[in-house]
């Protein structure tokens, strides 16, 4: 892990190394360009009122004619003093009509007046270049300044300050100005910015190492490893994300704990709910098949009564289960729709009245005349009544009584089922709803297949409802949920 650590820190060493080095790069490239400029520009300042003393000194026109013998000797006597200025003679268009130059090359025969004219009109105080007729396409530093005769303009003086040769030694002075102070000043910068940004990355690292160190040891097994202090960090919402992350990560793993040991004790209850009728179906068989001559047509009839009787408990037994493992595989879809509970209600109450006066139980509906009516899976809802009553009739002595309660809320229908039964202790309330849980309540253990209320719960989970119990000993329980209201 160690090693991925320095990866990333050289990495990032390198990119700013790089960085470093081209900005020092650009820093040399924009001094060296300001210097030269700075250089021209002084050069223009100096000099800068040279062709104005010109036209002073000397009549360049004489009768309107160019007296070019006088031009040129004071042209020759200002480059004796300054030969690095090239003096050129422009008529009031711009074309060039007498030049003294270093080896008398002009390439253009006309200047482009635009600089010119700005130059005169701002006296100078310009830093501004202009056509060099040495090298059509460079710009060069000038003076200039207006010809005139009784008033009228006849031409310019045009003086580029800095020839050819002077720009030479000029570029190689300052090249090697640069490199020198360039070279020393851009290697220690570099060196020290480099390392207080390494010492800075190091720093604002720090956290990131302490991340991965922690995704490390989680990926390893420690399931306990947490980001310390997660909200303070320079990469709060990282360190916060990778904790929420490792707390949804151990607590699912806990679930999936939990679920492999519930797994493990549904088989374990659905064996042994399964091992008691079979049982009894095969000894009541084996019994027929052995006592066959021997057995009155009044005990094979009860033998086969009992052998019945399992069968169809085994066969409940099956389809909860089966009917369970789809609810809890998401397997089934509530078809809902409005509909009147009352009705569904009496439907119910009249299929269990006949059950419970078998069984010696009173059996009541109390509704108010007019209730709304429900959105929900019709069938589904009758499933829940039917667990409901089946799990009351079961707890409820003989004598006693279960009452169906229906009742009209604001926006919702609520249901009870009350039964007069032994109840439920407080420690098992907790747990009743879950799969295979069975109470004590009848003081039978192996009355029931204990996945009524399981399914309960969750077919009321699809309607987006819950289950409630109310329950004390030796006083009855009451299970209760609401639905819904259709809106219309």
């Amino acid at each position: 892990m160690r090693s991925h650590n320095n990866k990333l820190f050289v990495k990032i060493s390198l990119t700013l190394l790089s960085l470093l080095v081209v900005i020092g790069v650009g820093y040399m490239v924009i001094t060296t360009f300001t210097a030269r400029n700075y250089l021209q520009e002084v050069n223009q300042r100096l000099y800068g009122r040279i062709a104005q003393n010109t036209v002073k000194e000397v009549r360049p026109l004489v009768n309107g004619e160019v007296d070019t013998a006088a031009i040129k000797d004071i042209m020759h006597s200002m480059m004796v003093i300054n030969p690095s200025v090239e003096v050129y003679l422009l008529d009031p268009q711009g074309q060039i009509v007498t030049f003294v130059a270093p080896y008398k090359k002009i390439k253009l025969q006309e200047v482009d007046l635009a600089p010119v004219q700005t130059f005169i009109a701002k006296e100078g105080n310009i830093f501004i270049t202009g056509d060099d007729p040495r090298f059509p396409g460079q710009q060069n530093v000038f003076s200039a300044a207006p010809i005139q005769e009784e008033g009228e303009l006849q031409g310019y003086i045009y003086i580029i300050l800095a020839s050819e040769e002077q720009s030479a030694v000029s570029d190689t002075l300052l090249g090697s100005y640069i490199l020198r102070l360039g070279s020393g000043l851009f290697l220690v910068c570099l060196l020290g910015a480099l390392g207080i940004g390494l010492l800075a990355l190091w720093y604002l690292t720090r956290n990131l190492r302490t991340i991965i160190d922690t995704v490390q040891r989680f990926k390893e097994g420690d399931m306990d490893a947490r980001i310390p202090q997660a909200e303070k960090g320079d990469l709060a919402p990282l360190a916060e994300t990778f904790n929420a992350m490792a707390d949804t990560l151990e607590a699912n793993i806990d679930e999936l704990k939990s679920v492999e040991n519930l797994r493990r004790e549904l088989i374990a209850n659905v064996s042994h709910d399964l091992r008691t009728p079979l049982a009894i179906m095969q000894g009541y068989v084996e019994t027929l098949l052995i006592k066959d001559a021997s057995l009155s047509s009044d005990d094979r009839k009860g033998y086969l009564e009992i052998v019945l009787g399992s069968s169809e408990k085994l066969s409940k037994l099956i389809d909860q289960l089966f009917e369970y493992a789809k609810l809890e595989a998401r397997q089934v879809q509530p078809q809902k729709e409005p509909f009147f509970i009352s009705e569904l209600a009496q439907d119910v109450f009249r299929k269990y009245q006949i059950l419970a006066e078998e069984r010696e139980i009173e059996i009541a509906l109390n509704m108010p005349q007019s209730l709304p009516l429900v959105f929900a899976d019709v069938a589904l809802v009758e499933r829940v009544f039917q667990n409901l009553l089946d799990n009351a009739l079961k707890f409820t002595p003989k004598g006693g009584s279960v009452q169906i309660e229906l009742e009209g809320q604001v926006d919702s229908v609520s249901v009870r089922v009350v039964d007069t039964g032994k109840g439920i202790s407080a420690e098992e309330q907790a747990f009743i709803f879950e799969r295979y849980q069975k109470g004590s309540r009848s003081g039978d253990q192996n009355k029931g297949a204990g996945l009524g209320l399981a399914i309960v719960k969750k077919i009321l989970e699809l309607h987006d409802a819950s289950i409630r119990v109310q329950s004390r000993l030796n006083e009855g329980t009451a299970f209760s949920f609401q639905l819904p209201a259709y809106a219309g």
